[in-house]
């Protein structure tokens, strides 16, 4: 990587996708309000989030939106252009949000928390991930002009890894979007971790990428924490887990992946355990799936969970972080 976009990563990007999403958050928040796009509340949820009924969704548009710009942005300063690897990175953010966008407007219209069928989304999001494990294995086997081959040959096993991993990363996002706040900071913990392994490994498309992912959950905290002013819907959330997952693969890490987004895979673990646990024995092993909701079931306040689950992945973060520093 170039030496001088050390600044650009650390500082310019951040701050473009921190600095829209705190500029436009009010207004967007007024527009989601205006077209109805309210939230819908599972009626088997907790009662106390019943009071979240209405809350304007879809505010994961600003968060894409805020990304993308600073991206691109970084990428036309220095090396003054949109280079192959940055365009394949962030065709993956949008085609997932493209994704979530659908599913809360089908949610919005019907008026129900069910958008598309479970079976709809699954094919769509296979079309995305098929589509980026094919240009991963192009860029392994050949490279480009701008950025030489990185990392191990892609193997159908690795392919099939990625491509599992395209799919379940969005979902597991997903599912921990359901506490104020909790979403956007793990995935602006997960970005970071991107971000200074991306600096280590001179990769400047993910390390932009990943700082402008860590400005933009900031920024979208200040209206997204407890009590929460909107959510980011499936957009935000889908976009999310599918660029951290993009980040991982261009990286070649499957290790960081699952470190720095230990928390989200835990929350689908615990949906995968509790389904097959009530199928099997007819019994549930938490109160209620995903983890987050058990918790809350037992008594702690929505903050209280939100806050361990942030400390939490951000120890994973640091461990993974320092075991591939020392690998």
């Amino acid at each position: 990587m170039d030496k001088t976009l050390g600044p650009l990563v650390w500082l310019v990007a951040p701050a473009i996708s921190l600095g829209m999403v705190l500029l436009l958050g009010r207004p967007m928040i007024a527009v989601l309000r205006k077209v109805g796009a309210g939230q819908r509340v599972r009626d088997d949820g907790p009662q106390r989030h019943m009071q979240k009924e209405g809350t304007p969704t879809m505010g994961g548009v600003l968060i894409v939106g805020a990304v993308l710009c600073a991206a691109v942005v970084g990428q036309l300063w220095q090396p003054r252009t949109i280079t192959i690897e940055m365009g394949v990175l962030l065709a993956a953010m949008l085609a997932y949000g493209c994704v979530g966008v659908a599913d809360d407007w089908l949610k919005i219209r019907q008026g129900r928390s069910l958008g598309l069928r479970a079976r709809q989304k699954l094919a769509l999001q296979l079309v995305v991930a098929v589509g980026f494990v094919c240009a991963l294995a192009g860029q392994r086997a050949v490279g480009t002009a701008q950025m030489p081959p990185v990392g191990r040959p892609l193997t159908w096993f690795w392919a099939l890894f990625w491509l599992m991993a395209m799919v379940g990363t969005p979902n597991a996002v997903n599912l921990s979007d359901g506490l104020d706040g909790l979403a956007a900071g793990l995935c602006a913990v997960a970005g970071a971790g991107f971000a200074v392994l991306a600096v280590r490994a001179g990769n400047a498309e993910v390390a932009l990428l990943a700082a402008a992912v860590v400005g933009a959950c900031l920024g979208f905290l200040v209206y997204n924490r407890h009590p929460a002013r909107v959510f980011m819907g499936d957009v935000g959330s889908l976009a999310l887990g599918g660029s951290l997952a993009a980040m991982a693969a261009w990286l070649d890490s499957p290790v960081a992946l699952i470190g720095f987004c230990l928390v989200p895979f835990a929350e689908a673990g615990s949906v995968i355990i509790q389904v097959v646990s009530f199928k099997t024995t007819g019994k549930r092993v938490f109160k209620m799936s995903p983890i987050h909701h058990h918790f809350e079931l037992s008594g702690w306040p929505e903050t209280h969970v939100v806050a361990v689950f942030w400390l939490v992945q951000a120890l994973a973060a640091g461990v993974t972080w320092a075991a591939l520093m020392i690998r």
